[in-house]
This record gives C-alpha cells, sequence and structure tokens, in this order.
C-alpha cells in the first residue's frame, strides 16, 4: 500500500504565505505525478497544482503565479508555496499522487489521496 501524509496549513491573514508538504511512502515503484487538489465548502473539488515526472507542472487557473509547486529528487515528496492568499484559497487542501506501486500480480498504477489539511485565509 502506498500512504500520504501531508503537513502545514493552518490559519494566516489574506496577503501571507503558507506552505504545504506532502509525503508519500510504501510500496512505491515510482511516482508518476504529484500534488494537491482543494474543496471549499459547497463546491467541487478542484486542481491547485501538480507536478509530472518531477518536472512538468500544472495549476488551477486561480493560482496561478501565486503558488508554486515543487519535489525532491526521489519524487516522493512535495511542496507547495502558497504566496498572496486570499480568502477564496480556504478550503481542505488534499495531496494526491499517480503511482506505480507494487501489489499482488505485479507492479501497477494507482491513485491514492492525503486525509488533507485545512487553510484558512481571513480577510
Amino acid at each position: 500500500q502506498v500512504q500520504l501524509v501531508e503537513s502545514g496549513g493552518g490559519l494566516v491573514q489574506a496577503g501571507k504565505s503558507l506552505s504545504l508538504s506532502c509525503a508519500a511512502s510504501g510500496s512505491i515503484v515510482s511516482v508518476n505525478e504529484m500534488g494537491f487538489y482543494r474543496q471549499a465548502p459547497g463546491k467541487q473539488r478542484e486542481l491547485v497544482a501538480i507536478i509530472n515526472g518531477g518536472i512538468r507542472t500544472r495549476y488551477g487557473n486561480s493560482v496561478k503565479g501565486r503558488f508554486t509547486i515543487s519535489t525532491d529528487a526521489g519524487r516522493k515528496t512535495v511542496w507547495l508555496q502558497m504566496n498572496s492568499l486570499k480568502p477564496e484559497d480556504t478550503a481542505v487542501y488534499y495531496c494526491y499522487a499517480d503511482v506505480t506501486h507494487l501489489r499482488p500480480g505485479g507492479a501497477g498504477p494507482s491513485d491514492f489521496w492525503g486525509q488533507g489539511t485545512q487553510v484558512t485565509v481571513s480577510s
């Protein structure tokens, strides 16, 4: 199995910065892509940022230019630097990973999700 453990989050004032991290562990062969989604009350889960192959990044339109995702050489940990935070960034942020992992019958890809961490931005 594969586990995703998030850290960071909390309460911050608008205009300030916050960072999140997520570490993947378990029977991992390779991390294909990894990043964060978020879900605000009453809204659908949306893309925040993803890093693919340790190099290619994509961001949700609402966070472009403010958030930056990065990873380490092993690609099992990602960091999300969130700058110029706005009240509308308030949500539960979920770590996501597309991982090739060991399972009965051989290695194969699966999607995994973290437990989520709350980010609250006050005005």
